[in-house]
């Protein structure tokens, strides 16, 4: 298995940093996690969104998944054909599964008619064509390839479900955005590696629920994770950046990471 980090920044995205996307690659699957502003532009640097076999939304704020109608509307382009365009995609066109959070299908009826394209009538159907649409149970796995995707819930604002995916070769736990609560040590224990996101300096323990350098850390150590990458950051600044690592490896002893663009981590099974 292998993770590679497209964005990892809190809320838009800043100093040429995407919001939070995640590219999971293994030997039967290709998984993108969460799919924040510049997404598409990364996923595409590294990968065509006609070879994923799924896209996984954690929860619908906007740094999670304002990059689904681009992606939906790439996918839908080859399907098209413009007098002095490129020609159009031969071959079968399949829909790329997305799970979602339930509720999700109202929204994008909404979401997809807001920037309608009169003559190319097909790229306004980016959710019932370009992908399958399918709402997902917290609590109950589904398959994709030869992995195993588990949603759990988690503690935030808006309803946001962490991801276990386990496969032959590795296992990684993705918090999405949470507060500290039980549920993450559960959805995290004994994996690989631990994608936790570390928006706060302090713990904080409002009804907003994010985590901090500390809090990260403690999870990745009670919950016996191989290695802790952390993400999400509200800040570049290398000061910033430090003293979460530093409050990090304070609470967990095994190797800690911090997300970039770009950064490609091997997710290995230790059995």
């Amino acid at each position: 298995m292998q993770l590679t980090v497209l964005g990892c920044r809190a809320g838009m995205p800043a100093d040429g940093q995407p919001s939070s996307g995640y590219l999971v690659e293994t030997a039967g699957a290709r998984l993108l996690l969460d799919c924040g502003p510049g997404t598409a532009v990364a996923l595409g640097a590294v990968a065509a969104p006609t070879s994923l076999d799924a896209v996984v939304i954690t929860h619908f704020h906007s740094d999670h998944c304002y990059d689904l109608l681009p992606i939906g509307k790439s996918l839908l382009n080859g399907l098209v054909e413009v007098q002095g365009g490129p020609p159009r995609r031969t071959g079968e066109f399949r829909p790329v599964p997305l799970y979602v959070p339930s509720g999700a299908r109202e929204l994008f009826a909404r979401w997809g008619a807001l920037f309608p394209v009169a003559t190319l009538p097909l790229l306004d159907q980016a959710f019932e064509v370009a992908f399958d649409v399918r709402e997902y149970t917290p609590g109950t796995s589904f398959r994709v390839g030869d992995c195993t995707v588990t949603p759990r819930e988690l503690r935030h604002v808006l309803p946001n479900c962490g991801l276990r995916v386990e496969a032959p070769s590795g296992s990684l736990a993705y918090t999405g955005d949470t507060g500290v609560t039980p549920a993450l040590t559960e959805l995290a224990a004994g994996v690989d590696v631990l994608l936790a996101e570390a928006t706060l300096s302090e713990p904080d323990d409002s009804d907003h629920g994010h985590l901090s350098g500390t809090d990260a850390g403690r999870t990745a150590h009670a919950a016996g994770v191989g290695e802790l990458v952390l993400t999400h950051f509200a800040s570049n600044e290398p000061e910033w950046l430090a003293h979460l690592a530093k409050t990090a490896t304070s609470e967990f002893s095994g190797p800690v990471r911090q997300a970039a663009p770009g950064l490609r981590i091997p997710v290995r099974s230790a059995g």
